[in-house]
């Protein structure tokens, strides 16, 4: 359901069907070049890096990563926990 379809009054996140927000994006974006690229880093690397920044509770980052990335089809994928941050920059660029 999305607001549009919605009966006054309703909140159609509360339908019990979520709307997607890559497909939101998509739409948003519609006739804009994009590249779409995915981010990773493994489970620890992520954690290690949450709790290096103090502001993220223990087990986000991990329970947070299969939700992020499910579904998502991305134009480029960069591993930031075994390539040095050059070396994702410079496979970004090369890919626009």
């Amino acid at each position: 359901m999305t607001p549009e379809d919605a009966p006054p009054g309703a909140n159609p996140r509360k339908s019990g069907r979520r709307d997607d927000p890559r497909r939101r994006r998509r739409e948003a974006l519609d006739g804009t070049p994009v590249l779409w690229v995915g981010v990773r880093c493994d489970a620890a690397t992520a954690e290690a890096r949450g709790i290096a920044r103090g502001d993220r509770a223990v087990g986000m980052a991990a329970s947070q990563d299969e939700i992020v990335h499910r579904r998502t089809v991305c134009d480029v994928e960069i591993d930031t926990a075994h390539t040095e941050s050059m070396e994702c920059a410079r496979t970004i660029a090369a890919a626009v």
